[in-house]
């Protein structure tokens, strides 16, 4: 089976693959102060819910945006997993052009995105990604990657604005009853929810306009399932879009293992 390690800002989600079957799929909090054998318990447990061990993983690949977690990672893969864990990164085969100033400034996860979302339709397309930062990475018809926009992240909002305003409470992230609410709770909602869902429809429109062409919108991350009923630009959500890239780009360069 193979192991597929996502490492956010903000979570870890990690997939097992058989083929190209997803069979489980698991989130946790990215914590740089754990040590390897920490992240080695937390895996064991959630291997054990599912009746898998360690010794059935036969192949680990990484996606990180964190890099104190490569080394912590590196040593997991080699300590428990007894193999050496591909690192998504520059000199890796994607099979996508990298249009960027300096490709290595591309998060790995972009990219992995990026590739994820092409595979499946094979035209122009934008990947929003709703993690500790919202992201938006536009691919051409030709399946090359050709840049995007990053905006800070619906919880990082909301924590600046629970930080900086004295009188504001922390809420939870939601869409509200109404956009001209009632109550100071309901209030930020609205202005976070519909706020962000502007800003996701106001960038991908943007983005058409300046390229002039009809892309397919992915929505993944976290909170993809919960904007995506307020943001009309877009078309798809796959929640799995970066663990389905890393099982792309694993295949494009260990073919046979």
């Amino acid at each position: 089976m193979l192991l597929v390690i996502d490492v956010g800002n903000t979570n870890t989600v990690l997939g097992l693959y058989r083929g190209r079957q997803l069979l489980h799929d698991w989130r946790l909090r990215t914590d740089e102060a754990r040590t390897v054998d920490e992240y080695a318990i937390l895996i064991h447990e959630l291997f054990g819910l599912s009746q898998i061990y360690f010794p059935d993983v036969k192949n680990v690949i990484v996606s990180c945006v964190v890099p104190p977690m490569l080394k912590t990672l590196d040593g997991l893969c080699r300590h428990y997993f007894k193999r050496q864990p591909l690192i998504v990164g520059p000199g890796i085969k994607t099979g996508m052009p990298i249009l960027y100033d300096n490709p290595r400034e591309v998060g790995a996860d972009r990219i992995v995105n990026a590739v994820a979302a092409y595979e499946q339709v094979k035209k122009a397309l934008i990947v929003v990604d709703f993690g500790t930062a919202t992201t938006f990475d536009y691919v051409s018809a030709k399946g090359e990657y050709l840049g995007g926009a990053i905006a800070p992240g619906l919880n990082v909002s909301a924590d600046a604005l629970f930080a900086r305003a004295s009188k504001l409470p922390r809420v939870e992230i939601a869409r509200p009853p109404l956009v001209v609410a009632k109550n100071t709770v309901n209030s930020i909602q609205a202005g976070l929810f519909y706020g962000y869902a502007g800003l996701v429809d106001g960038i991908v429109n943007r983005m058409k306009s300046e390229l002039g062409a009809d892309p397919t919108v992915f929505a993944t991350g976290g909170l993809a399932v919960l904007l995506s009923d307020a943001a009309e630009t877009i078309d798809r959500i796959d929640p799995n879009l970066t663990l389905e890239g890393l099982r792309i780009i694993f295949e494009r360069n260990c073919q046979g293992l």
